[in-house]
């Protein structure tokens, strides 16, 4: 099953843009992720669209974070990328009227409703600069190469 990774790729680029201190062009972060300009445009639009980055069209534009780390948190991010399904974990609906598959249902879906409102609570608390602050300039400099 394919991960979605959107937000861990937004939370690396958005700290690596902070780092920067200067418009980062699309071409510039898709290299970093590799992937293509096209996707970073369509991933960046949503956080754009939420206020927490900006761009510029031409020569010298490019993203640029438009509040402070320190104002953004992992919940915000999540959401903002549109909440994608936490767990890749599904319940199974073939045999609905089996009284089994309705007890093993009724318990995952508890589990995995439980553990994805811990996680939630726990995004809302993490600031992003608590991550940036990980990391020195060295440590930047080797993601870059």
């Amino acid at each position: 099953m394919r991960k979605d990774s959107r937000l861990s790729r937004m939370l690396h680029v958005l700290i690596h843009m902070q780092q920067f201190g200067e418009p980062v062009t699309s071409e510039t972060l898709a290299a970093m992720l590799s992937t293509n300009p096209v996707v970073v445009r369509r991933t960046m639009r949503s956080l754009k669209e939420q206020g927490y980055v900006h761009s510029v069209k031409g020569h010298g534009g490019g993203w640029t974070l438009t509040v402070p780390l320190s104002s953004i948190t992992l919940l915000d991010i999540y959401r903002a990328l549109g909440e994608s399904t936490m767990f890749t974990i599904g319940l199974t609906d073939e045999h609905s009227r089996c009284p089994i598959e309705k007890a093993v249902n009724n318990a995952l879906g508890d589990v995995l409703a439980e553990a994805e409102k811990l996680v939630i609570e726990r995004f809302e608390n993490v600031a992003l600069d608590a991550l940036a602050e990980e990391f020195s300039n060295h440590h930047v400099e080797q993601c870059r190469q």
